[in-house]
């Protein structure tokens, strides 16, 4: 078998494994695992919260590795047609991040890194690889909201200011900040089963109004930059901008360069199942060089994946807007 599920240490279920996948996406912070077991009488009682763990053979190598570890079962359901089956949903540990909210005033100076490392400690995550995100964030009144976005929040203006593009990944190490297309093995898909390419003018900017701070009620914003690209070739596909941290004609019209894109192309792709890849992760298909935004591993052997790919200039403006 090329996979093991192991509950609370102790409960090998690897055996009453009808499906298992892992699923992960840029849009959202925890890894999540879906799985479908037969129920036996020896199936042990399983309820949520309990730890559970997810191994495999890692492609190209030998002898499992974990693939979600630490895991916690979130939901549970189960059905019966004649044979009785338990669905479980299963997440890393950054899923109390996602569904935790809070208030707090974040003093200026600190970094992305700083800021995630209270957020972890306070929710009693552990910490692993931090690398330095090194620009200072300002000072911000964070109203209301999960701890994710709030995360999300310091990684976006960590990559205004010029810094590079992070994401928070749970590891079996602790809690990591990860560098999007920075992984060490670039994957070649040379082996594809299905491919679907995309090309769309929505989600498209050719024109861009970036506004100043609203004096009063009574008045419009100040307008401090209109940029334009492409306007004649796609037509007028205007954002507005509206950012107190932008002060200066330059900061707008900075602002505005990089949200400006014209058509939006995307690749979905099923192929054999590289269980290593992981969202963030770059990609090599067809000599084009993407980053994964959504991936789905169904185990197995054999495995199939199932990816969504964008450029790498695409994320970057998704992840600024």
């Amino acid at each position: 078998m090329s996979f093991e599920v192991v509950l609370d240490n102790r409960y090998f279920l690897s055996e009453l494994v009808q499906e298992i996948s892992l699923e992960e996406s840029l849009e959202e912070i925890s890894y999540r695992a879906s799985i479908r077991l037969v129920v036996t009488p020896d199936l042990p009682g399983i309820i949520p919260g309990q730890e559970i763990r997810i191994s495999g053979i890692p492609y190209g190598g030998t002898g499992m590795t974990y693939l979600l570890h630490p895991g916690i079962v979130w939901e549970c359901s189960s059905s019966n047609s004649g044979t009785k089956y338990l669905s479980l949903t299963v997440y890393d540990r950054t899923i109390y991040l996602a569904k935790s909210e809070d208030e707090r005033l974040m003093p200026s100076g600190q970094t992305a890194s700083d800021r995630l490392k209270l957020y972890a400690k306070e929710w009693g995550i552990p910490v692993g690889n931090l690398p330095d995100t090194r620009i200072s964030l300002a000072r911000n009144i964070k109203r209301t909201q999960t701890l994710y976005s709030m995360i999300q929040e310091d990684l976006k203006e960590t990559a205004d200011k010029g810094g590079e593009l992070f994401r928070p990944r749970m590891t079996t190490s602790g809690l990591e900040l990860i560098k999007l297309g920075d992984n060490k093995t670039k994957w070649d898909l040379e082996v594809i089963e299905d491919v679907t390419q995309s090309r769309t003018l929505e989600g498209a900017v050719t024109q861009v109004k970036v506004l100043g701070a609203q004096a009063s009620d009574e008045k419009l914003a100040p307008v401090l930059a209109v940029v334009k690209k492409d306007v004649e070739k796609f037509g007028t596909l205007q954002k507005v901008i509206q950012d107190s941290k932008i002060e200066t004609i330059d900061q707008a019209q900075k602002a505005a360069q990089k949200t400006l894109i014209g058509i939006q192309e995307t690749f979905s792709v099923t192929a054999p199942d590289i269980n290593l890849i992981r969202a963030g992760d770059e990609v090599r298909l067809n000599g084009t060089t993407l980053w994964v935004t959504r991936v789905t591993h169904r185990l197995g052997t054999p495995g199939h994946m199932d990816l969504e790919l964008a450029l790498p200039g695409k994320v970057r403006r998704d992840y600024l807007v």
